[in-house]
């Protein structure tokens, strides 16, 4: 099987059982499929946690307009997340790879309370954002930035944004995976690896599917035809629904205004 970020393509198989310790659920909302998938053990393909994807039209149509998509999406990022507390959010890969660019583009529109001169309000979550750049940028590890930002920051968990890679091309584009695993990229010993353990935070994980391997074991990735859109307008789908989440008391188009 090609390499995947997405838990639920391991283990729905059609017309066979999850191994033991795993469960897959899935529902309808909000014009929105939902799958569920919990890790109850561990020494599977995927790290012991839950899995959420929401499959839907192609991002590449839907933005921060689309209200019910995005209360879906929030809806099931919020129950990921500690109730209350400050939140980073990372936007990690490389603006200037477009494939790659959807961590960096989400993370600027993310609503942002934190602040040297900021005064608490009553009822609005403290938030911080950055997009960390690339080591071969800054000379220093995703692992190493990240962790100097937690000290720092003491948030109450950290939630990376980062694409996702398929391994099925009809969900390129059209799925969105929230994990409280951390960030677990399919390749092993990968870079951007992040969790709990190595941070000492809960670290949630947030993503859209842009690439595929063009043939298993091979370097060659696939794309979707309408990448450009599919960053530009994925990255304001996911960016809202992370506000909607982290924001509860504001609404969708309060939340538009404030970061436009």
């Amino acid at each position: 099987m090609r390499e995947t970020d997405l838990a639920d393509e391991l283990f729905r198989a059609p017309g066979s059982a999850p191994p033991t310790g795993v469960r897959v659920a899935t529902a309808r909302r909000g014009g929105v499929t939902v799958t569920r998938v919990e890790i109850a053990r561990e020494g599977l393909a995927k790290p012991r946690g839950r899995y959420v994807t929401l499959e839907m039209p192609s991002v590449s149509v839907l933005d921060e307009r689309d209200a019910a998509v995005i209360e879906t999406c929030a809806a099931e990022l919020r129950a990921l997340l500690p109730p209350e507390g400050p939140v980073l959010v990372l936007g990690i890969g490389n603006r200037r790879v477009t494939a790659d660019a959807l961590g960096p583009r989400t993370a600027q529109k993310i609503f942002v309370t934190m602040g040297q001169h900021t005064v608490p309000v009553q009822g609005i979550r403290p938030v911080a954002a950055v997009a960390p750049g690339v080591s071969a940028a800054t000379g220093l590890s995703l692992q190493q930035l990240a962790g100097a930002l937690v000290r720092e920051i003491r948030p109450a968990a950290l939630l990376c944004v980062d694409s996702l890679c398929s391994s099925e091309p009809e969900r390129l584009g059209r799925t969105l995976q929230f994990s409280d695993t951390g960030l677990f990229p399919a390749q092993p010993g990968h870079s951007r690896h992040l969790d709990a353990a190595r941070l000492g935070v809960p670290v949630v994980a947030a993503g859209i599917p842009t690439l595929m391997q063009a043939e298993e074991g091979s370097d060659l990735v696939v794309t979707p035809r309408e990448l450009d859109s599919v960053i530009a307008h994925g990255a304001a789908l996911l960016a809202a629904a992370i506000n909607r989440a982290l924001q509860p008391r504001l609404s969708i188009a309060q939340l538009g205004w404030l970061t436009s």
